[in-house]
């Protein structure tokens, strides 16, 4: 069993945690840098990337969270978690954990309204088709090498992986499907 940590300030926190305790591991709410050392990987959820990153800021998370993601602790950032890990962000000027070789557009989208749902298989992950839940979703505009694209969705890369980081655009936690979550924990040492 392992102890899969996921951001707690705000987000898809509770979503998340349903589906680590569904495939039998432990969820731990991370608010703390203490609770870094405990912890196998993490999640950084979907929510709100501005405030999330204030809030990391606020309570010294940001740079032992950011020493623990280079030192090699798996991380998967859904929607805002992978503005969260982008080393640029294309419509601001503030990046946050800084850590991935990604150039993500926030928004891209649109609003909430413009929020859709498609299925799409993502043969790196698995041969059947995955529900992709975009909520007012990012998406990569660009990659760097050593950055391996898992997903596109009407040209535009919507998951990516680099060593131990793993994003996605969408929202898995908000199906009944683990299958991606499998994947990442699959990457878990």
């Amino acid at each position: 069993m392992k102890k899969i940590g996921i951001l707690g300030f705000q987000g898809a926190v509770v979503e998340h945690e349903r589906q680590i305790q569904a495939l039998g591991h432990e969820p731990v709410i991370v608010k703390y840098p203490e609770q870094l050392d405990v912890i196998d990987a993490i999640i950084l959820p979907g929510g709100e990337s501005t405030t999330m990153g204030k809030i990391l800021n606020r309570t010294g998370l940001m740079a032992p969270l950011r020493e623990k993601i280079v030192g090699g602790l798996p991380v998967w950032g859904t929607c805002a978690g992978m503005i969260l890990l982008a080393k640029d962000l294309v419509n601001d000027s503030v990046t946050h954990l800084g850590v991935m070789d990604i150039s993500v557009r926030r928004n891209a989208y649109g609003s909430q309204i413009d929020s859709f749902s498609t299925k799409q298989v993502i043969p790196a992950v698995d041969s059947k088709e995955i529900e992709l839940v975009f909520i007012r979703a990012p998406y990569i505009t660009k990659v760097e090498d050593g950055v391996k694209v898992l997903c596109e969705l009407d040209g535009h890369v919507v998951a990516a992986e680099e060593r131990n980081m793993l994003v996605t655009s969408f929202h898995p936690e908000l199906t009944d499907d683990v299958t991606f979550l499998k994947y990442f924990v699959s990457k878990i040492k």
